[in-house]
């Protein structure tokens, strides 16, 4: 399937005429062309941008409403097609990506809700003064999405800068094009007035560099892997502009023995191979207490033996194939490094090639134990199916190793002593902590992470006060 940019509200090429492929990884085959766009694309995105923002910025919040939420209805009522295009783009279960479209449509519907909601603040001081607050939108933004949940992770960027009255140029990643572009076709129908957002799609170091170093735009909300984030920090900056960054995860799974074990191994299952184990929420590193390791260990090598891997369009299906053939040699890579640092295999270790997908990216569901807490594998982010198993004694040695590494995003800890849960929650060292349970998520709440998880948070009245520019105005009595 070929796709092209949205600019101005109209479907267009690179202006250079350059293409890109783009591939299925479940087959590893060419499907498609995308646009190889460039900072010509972007500075065509941004003008459009700039020409619809002074109407869009003082449009009502009743109108941004109505457009928001129809935009919602656009991808419930595309939902089949949006899905199946994320299954072939991606690499994921065709299900999966049914549950995911179901997201994305909250994400406009949630924050067309902010726009009539968001408001000022008045505070008196006494018989002196009345100070309130002006937040209005800061301009033209910038949005960059990654490849792993692309229209879920689009649109939670995109629907809150709109309903804050900004203009938009956004990037998908180039791994994963076709759902943006088919937004762009939902918000014309959706009547989105033209250069309210624009989709320029191309490669990482043409167009989202474009985009991080254009004077003129404001903001950057960025998901992605952490060297990408440290970059865009470093050209943004000392531009003074505004910075959302959402990267990495290194997160622990912490398993007491007093917790409810049958749950406990089920949702970790789920909550370490999901969508390949391709989100940042991932738990990579599960520990257990030393009771109840070798129990939970032969649950958990049981269940994921029985995942079945291979067609994302099967139902029957729970790991899909991983999303380009770069990302799948580099996770094959940390499988051998992990046995080179001593790792034994409990179960996968390596490729698959599904019968009738022989070319395709496909990696068994891994399990390694034997590592020391410190080893690489332990320490740097995989965003695969692998896992590692460590055996812990005490809450102070499992919060030592939970918060060892440069990343704090999220956390899941199981365990029916609420004093313990609220402890070892208060003490590890992410954004997120999940407490028997993953994945559970209100939308009102703040979304991010500490260290070298990210800058800032996104998600709730903290998205629209990152895409606002705030002002105190003070009144004499």
């Amino acid at each position: 399937m070929n796709v092209l940019n949205y600019i101005d509200g109209e479907m267009r090429a690179a202006q250079a005429g350059a293409v890109l492929d783009n591939v299925n990884p479940a087959t590893g085959a060419v499907y498609g062309q995308i646009p190889d766009s460039d900072a010509a694309d972007v500075a065509m995105a941004y003008e459009a941008a700039a020409a619809a923002f002074p109407s869009w910025s003082v449009t009502p919040a009743e109108e941004r409403f109505k457009i928001l939420n129809a935009i919602a209805e656009g991808i419930d009522g595309l939902r089949d097609a949006l899905a199946l295009a994320e299954s072939n783009d991606q690499g994921k279960p065709l299900w999966l990506a049914k549950n995911e479209m179901i997201r994305a449509a909250q994400n406009f519907r949630f924050f067309a809700t902010a726009a009539m909601q968001f408001s000022s603040e008045s505070h008196a001081m006494e018989d002196k003064a009345i100070n309130y607050t002006l937040r209005t939108p800061l301009g033209v933004v910038g949005c960059i999405s990654p490849w792993n949940l692309p229209l879920y992770l689009f649109s939670w960027k995109i629907a809150p800068a709109l309903a804050a009255g900004n203009c938009v140029v956004a990037k998908p990643s180039e791994f994963t094009p076709v759902t943006a572009a088919m937004l762009g076709e939902i918000c014309n129908a959706a009547g989105l007035p033209k250069g309210v957002l624009n989709i320029v799609q191309g490669l990482g170091g043409k167009v989202g560099q474009a985009i991080v170093e254009h004077p003129n735009i404001k903001a950057i909300s960025f998901t992605g892997g952490t060297v990408t984030g440290k970059h865009i920090v470093g050209v943004a900056g000392p531009m003074f502009k505004k910075v959302s960054l959402e990267l990495g995860g290194k997160n622990p799974n912490i398993i007491f023995a007093d917790a409810d074990l049958d749950k406990a191994v089920k949702t970790t299952v789920n909550s370490s191979f999901m969508n390949q184990g391709e989100i940042c929420l991932c738990g990579s590193r599960v520990f257990v207490q030393r009771a109840v390791y070798d129990q939970v260990k032969s649950a958990l090598v049981e269940a994921v033996k029985a995942m079945k891997v291979g067609d994302p369009l099967h139902a029957e299906t729970r790991v899909g194939a991983i999303v380009s053939k770069p990302h799948y040699e580099k996770v094959l890579g940390y499988i051998e490094l992990a046995k080179a640092e001593g790792a034994a295999v409990l179960c996968g270790g390596g490729a698959l090639y599904p019968e009738g997908f022989e070319g395709g990216y496909f990696i068994a569901p891994t399990i390694l134990e034997g590592l020391n807490w410190d080893a690489r594998c332990n320490m740097e982010e995989i965003f695969g199916p692998v896992i590692t198993l460590t055996p812990f004694d005490t809450v102070e040695e499992v919060l030592a190793m939970a918060n060892a590494t440069e990343y704090g995003l999220a956390a899941t800890v199981w365990t029916q002593d609420l004093t313990r849960a609220h402890k070892v929650a208060a003490q590890l060292q992410m954004g997120i902590v999940w407490i028997n349970c993953w994945l559970l998520r209100d939308l009102r709440t703040p979304f991010g992470g500490v260290k070298g998880s990210g800058v800032g948070r996104e998600g709730g009245w903290e998205a629209m006060k990152f895409f606002t520019e705030v002002k105190n105005v003070c009144i004499a009595l």
